[in-house]
Order: structure tokens, then C-alpha cells, then sequence
């Protein structure tokens, strides 16, 4: 075949294929290369050819073996990428990659449009797989040429938004290359806007923001972002509350971050992380219960700030409300997710302040639940602070050996801190060993003064060493007092004063103000609030008895509080309200049925407003769950008496008599 006979071949094959007569073109290609192997548009066209009739490996072949003869020519490598572009196999990704990179190279110095066209196509195949580093180099490529082009600023700024727009979703990756493209996407993006102020731009703003706000070593640009955009949107809280939130999880409360907070409130009063940042300032001022009030209230809005439940647990902590600083753990640790980086300090800090206040609540579960978060600790083992939480949760739960042994460790590695003594002070406290334990608590103050439980521990040594140390005002009591000076919210050393001034000093009325401060301060304290109400009405303060009892009485639930119902009874009994007396004394037995004593003064009650059926049957149930209650029996034969039923009335008083010859109501009835 001449020469001129190959041109007309590759001719009648380049029509036959304008034709769709495919088969036709490859007989014309085959003939050309049985004469000319080597012959670079038979092999394309055959490709051509072949991928119309739906045989792609056999196209994939020919466009190869004419890459192959011809490396720098265009058509192969377009016919190899349109193949590539048709098939449904996920696997020639990674090859059409490569097609259009090679495109890319061809293209470069010629036709920029297709260049451009190419690259895009590029950088959807890259999205696809996630593959977010080589997205953001193609991009910024294909931006480069542009500028080269001198293109507008309006057209840049698409390309810029839209590179953030590809790399949105790649925060999750972690990779500092693409997080670099995507945070300088968002800075020319924000430079190149064309009306500022203006709504778009403050919209973009606020997403650079949020973007930023979740790398946590990118605080100087934070910032810096959030200033400027303050400064170009003065009546946008955004800029101000990402700041004030970005201030709180780090943790470190500059005078920066105090004007941060104050400014926000200025500007919305409502704003969520304004109220949190104004809780934490009354943490740190002391102010507990307001911390409390704010840091809850801020919770309320903006839940999702892990550093803020911790501030609000320690508040919480502060005025002895363990059970809620554990709830408030919780929130955070479920706010925190799966964390990494400077979230990791917070969870270890959380985990512990969580321990601590199981530790406190002092029940075997919660010292389970203590010994469980200290696991979750990382490098918990070379922490003796977390070590002794550890040692004070196994002597709650009664694991007396491994308290023992941690204690011991903590001795020798650790002599100089405090928490290491005042361990070895509990336990030998749990076992009576009182001597021993006042030289361990008295270890643990000298080195640490100001914490008011060892001082109550101490006291509460002296109160059950011996007779001479309860009673000598320089042991028990000057500890106590303390205690109580050095925290104002520990309810229980106010009523161990109270137990001091009636017990031992014989002084009613100061022990009757320590008994209810203690109350005030732990509403579920009922040893307090008993003492309290019985010293008061010792005093012919009947007021104070009565005001503690209505708002106990008001707050309780159903079966619960059933010694402010009892007492509120009672006293209704003695001062001729049966009726009140009646329904205060059923409340206080649902709480607890089985109380006899409690059902005679229902039958008091009932009889006094001359209901006798039910007074019988009151008088009756008493006897039943106690038959030790004579006087119970006998207002019951009294009451069958009075309602005519002599024979049952006269066989109740002599079943008296039988055990008591000489019950005189019994006789005389």
C-alpha cells in the first residue's frame, strides 16, 4: 500500500466513522496497519472506532499504542479521557486523573480555554474522591493562570468563594496543607469582595469565623478576623460571641476576655455566650450561687461549649451540689465528642471533677462511677491528685486493702502533698483510729491550710476521740469554726456547730442558727432542719418552727419530707387544728406506712375532730405494726366505748390489764 493509498484509507475511515459505520472504519484502520504499524490516526481512530461499538478495553488499547508512537500528540489522550469519562467503573478515576494531568501539560501553552475546562473537570474527579490537598493545588492553579490572564476582581472572587466551597467539608481531614488553601481561600475571598459593607460580605465573614473557630492553634487569626470584622460591623454580636466562646474553652481569663464579656452584654443582654462569660466572672469573684444562676442560664443557649459545663460543675462544686456537678460533667463530656488536641485537657480535667463529686456524695455506686471516669484518664497513673481521688473512692466503696496500699505509695512518692495525708487521714478515720488520724489531718493542713474539709475532719476526730476533746473548745470546736469560716457553703459543719452549742455548751439559741443555717444551705438535711424546728419551739419561737416547716412541706414531693409533715401534725395537734393535723399526718405516711407512732397521732387527730370510725381504725393499725403500743390499744377500746361496743370495749381493756395489771385508764374504762 503506497503512501497515497494510506492517506485515502485513514480518509475513507475518518468518513466512515462521520457515518456511524464504525465496522467499516476498522476494516480501513486495520488495512492501514497491516502496511504501517507504526501509523499514530489508525490507532486513534480504531479507538474511536471501538469505543462507539462498546469494546473499551480493545479502544483503551489502540488509544494506548498511539499515546505510545506519539506521547506529546492531543487526539489519543482526548479520546482516552472521553472513554474514560463514559465508563461506570470506579476504578479508571485514578487513570482519568492522569489522562487530564497530562491534558493539563498539553494544553498549557496553547488553547486556555480548554486548559480551564480540563481543570475543572480535574478538580469535580478529586472532590468525588475526597481527595481535598490536590483539589486545592488544582484550584489555585487554575486561579494563577487567571490572574496571569488579568481577570477581573469580581471573577476572582468566585473562583475563591468557590474554592471554599470545595474544601468546606475537608475540616474533618486534618490535614494542614489543605486547611491552610481552604483558611487562604477565605482571606482573598473576604479581600476581594466588591461592596463592603454589604450583606454577602458579612456572610462570608461569619463563615471564615466558624471555620476558624474549629482549628484550635489558628488563635492569632481568629482574633484578628474577629476585629476586623467588628470593626466593619460594629452592630453584628457574631464576631463578638465566637471571641467571648473562644475565650472560655481556652481556659486562661485575660482582662481582654473580662471587656469581651461585658461588651457583648452591652450589646445583646440575651446572648448566650455573654451570660456564660459573665458566670465565669462570678466564679472567679467567689460569687457562687450567682455563677450557678448566670452559667446555667447562658447553658440554656449556647449547650454545646464543653468548658462551660466544667465552669458551671465547679460552681456547683462550691456549694455542695454533687449529684448536679456530676450531671453537668456529663454535658460536657457528651458536648466534648471524640476529642483530640487541647479538648483532651478538658476531658481529663472533666473526668476528674466528675470523680471528685462522686467521691463526695459517698455511696458505694457513686465510687463505682468515681473509680470508672478516673479510668478514662489519660496519664491518670502519674497523677497523685487523681491517685488519691482513686485511693478516697476504693475507702467508699468499702475496698479497704486497695485504698490502703494507694495511701501508702502516695506517702512515699508524694510526702509533701497534702492530698497524700489527708487520704491516710480518712481511712483511719473509717476505722476509729483516732489518734493516728488527727497526726494525718494535721500533716495535710500544714500543707494545705485553706481547705476546709480537713479542718472538719479534724474536728470531727476530736468529736469522737474522747469525752475531753468534744468538750474542749480548743479541739472540736475551734476546728469546726474553721471549717465553716473557711467555706461558708458546707452545710454539715454548721451542723456539727449546732450539735457543739446544744450538746455540749447547753447554748439553744446559737445552736438553733447553726442548725438552720445548715438546712438553708442543704435542703435535704433533716437532722438539721428537725433540730432546727425542735430547738425553735423549745424557744417559744413558734414562727420559725412553722416558716421552716411550710417551705419544706411546700417543695416536697409525694412521699417524701416526712418529718416536716409529722412535726407540722403534731404541732397542728397541740394547738387545736385537728383537721390541718389530719392531712399533714397522712402525707407524713406516705412516705412511710409502717411508722406506728405516726398512725396513733392520726388517731389523736382524727378523734379530736370527732371522726371515731376512722380514729378506730388509726388506733387499730398502730397496735398491729407495733403490739407493744399499750396506749394505742387502749384509745382504741376507748373510742369502741364511745361508739356503744361495749363487749369489744371491755375485752380490749382486760387483754390490757393481762399484760399490764395496773394500767389505770384501763381500769377505769
Amino acid at each position: 500500500m503506497s503512501n497515497k493509498e494510506v492517506k485515502a484509507a485513514l480518509k475513507s475511515a475518518r468518513d466512515a466513522i462521520r457515518n456511524k459505520e464504525y465496522k467499516e472504519a476498522l476494516k480501513h484502520c486495520k488495512a492501514v496497519l497491516k502496511q504501517e504499524k507504526t501509523n499514530y490516526n489508525a490507532w486513534v481512530f480504531i479507538g474511536l472506532a471501538a469505543a462507539e461499538l462498546e469494546q473499551p478495553d480493545q479502544a483503551k488499547g489502540a488509544y494506548k499504542k498511539a499515546i505510545e508512537l506519539e506521547p506529546n500528540q492531543l487526539l489519543a489522550w482526548q479520546g482516552l479521557a472521553n472513554l474514560y469519562e463514559k465508563s461506570n467503573q470506579t476504578d479508571v478515576r485514578g487513570d482519568l486523573a492522569d489522562v487530564y494531568q497530562k491534558l493539563l501539560q498539553l494544553y498549557e501553552s496553547g488553547d486556555k480555554q480548554k486548559w480551564c475546562d480540563v481543570c475543572n473537570k480535574l478538580v469535580e474527579l478529586y472532590h468525588q474522591e475526597n481527595k481535598y490537598l490536590e483539589v486545592a493545588e488544582t484550584w489555585q492553579k487554575l486561579i494563577q493562570m487567571k490572574q496571569e490572564e488579568g481577570a477581573e476582581k469580581a471573577e476572582l472572587h468566585q473562583l475563591w468563594k468557590k474554592m471554599i466551597q470545595l474544601l468546606k467539608d475537608s475540616t474533618q481531614n486534618r490535614d494542614n496543607k489543605t486547611e491552610q488553601s481552604l483558611l487562604s481561600a477565605f482571606e482573598h475571598a473576604v479581600n476581594s469582595a466588591d461592596t463592603v459593607p454589604g450583606e454577602d460580605h458579612q456572610n462570608l465573614y461569619k463563615d471564615f469565623i466558624q471555620c476558624l473557630s474549629k482549628f484550635p492553634h489558628e488563635t492569632p487569626r481568629l482574633e484578628k478576623a474577629c476585629h476586623d470584622m467588628m470593626a466593619l460591623y460594629p452592630t453584628d454580636s457574631y464576631p463578638l460571641e465566637v471571641l467571648c466562646l473562644h475565650f472560655v474553652q481556652s481556659g486562661t481569663l485575660s482582662e481582654e476576655a473580662l471587656h469581651c464579656f461585658s461588651r457583648l452584654l452591652e450589646m445583646d443582654a440575651s446572648s448566650g455566650p455573654g451570660i456564660i462569660g459573665f458566670g465565669i466572672k462570678c466564679l472567679q469573684e467567689k460569687k457562687y450561687k450567682e455563677a450557678v444562676k448566670s452559667l446555667t442560664e447562658g447553658l440554656q443557649k449556647t449547650s454545646q461549649c464543653p468548658a462551660a459545663w466544667h465552669y458551671l460543675a465547679e460552681a456547683q462544686m462550691k456549694i455542695h451540689k454533687h449529684r448536679d456537678a456530676v450531671l453537668c460533667c456529663n454535658q460536657a463530656l457528651e458536648a466534648l465528642g471524640t476529642p483530640e488536641g487541647p479538648s483532651l485537657r478538658w476531658k481529663n480535667l472533666i473526668l476528674q471533677l466528675k470523680a471528685e463529686a462522686l467521691v463526695k456524695i459517698a455511696d458505694a455506686n457513686a465510687a463505682e462511677e468515681a473509680i470508672k471516669a478516673l479510668e478514662q484518664i489519660v496519664d491518670a497513673s502519674s497523677d497523685p491528685v487523681v491517685l488519691a481521688i482513686r485511693g478516697q473512692a476504693y475507702l467508699n466503696k468499702g475496698l479497704m486493702d486497695q485504698a490502703s496500699k494507694i495511701s501508702q505509695e502516695l506517702l512515699l512518692s508524694h510526702p509533701d502533698l497534702a492530698e497524700s495525708h489527708a487520704l491516710e487521714g480518712f481511712i483511719h478515720y473509717s476505722q476509729k483510729n483516732y489518734e493516728q488520724a488527727e497526726r494525718s489531718f494535721l500533716n495535710a493542713i500544714e500543707r494545705k491550710a485553706e481547705t476546709a474539709e480537713y479542718h472538719q475532719y479534724l474536728g470531727l476526730t476530736y468529736w469522737f476521740m474522747s469525752d475531753e476533746t468534744k468538750k474542749d473548745k480548743g479541739k472540736a470546736l475551734t476546728q469546726f469554726l474553721k471549717a465553716a469560716k473557711l467555706d461558708s457553703y458546707l452545710g454539715s459543719v454548721f451542723c456539727y456547730l449546732g450539735n457543739y452549742y446544744r450538746d455540749i455548751a447547753g447554748d439553744k439559741s446559737r445552736a438553733r442558727g447553726c442548725y438552720k443555717k445548715a438546712f438553708e444551705l442543704d435542703g435535704t438535711d433533716e437532722e438539721s432542719g428537725t433540730a432546727a424546728v425542735d430547738l425553735s419551739v423549745e424557744l417559744g419561737d413558734m414562727d420559725t418552727a412553722l416558716s421552716i416547716l411550710n417551705e419544706v412541706t411546700e417543695k416536697a414531693s409525694t412521699g417524701t419530707a416526712k418529718w416536716a409533715w409529722l412535726h407540722r401534725g403534731l404541732y397542728y395537734l397541740r394547738t387545736g387544728q385537728p383537721s390541718q393535723a389530719v392531712a399533714d399526718l397522712q402525707a407524713a405516711l406516705r412516705a412511710d406506712p409502717k411508722d406506728s407512732n405516726c398512725w396513733e397521732s392520726l388517731g389523736e387527730a382524727y378523734l379530736s375532730r370527732g371522726s371515731y370510725s376512722t380514729a378506730l381504725k388509726s388506733f387499730r393499725k398502730a397496735s398491729e405494726l407495733n403490739p407493744g403500743l399499750v396506749y394505742s390499744i387502749y384509745k382504741a377500746a376507748a373510742v369502741e366505748q364511745i361508739l356503744g361496743k361495749y363487749e369489744n370495749a371491755i375485752a380490749t381493756y382486760q387483754q390490757i390489764l393481762k399484760k399490764t395489771e395496773d394500767y389505770v385508764p384501763a381500769l377505769k374504762g
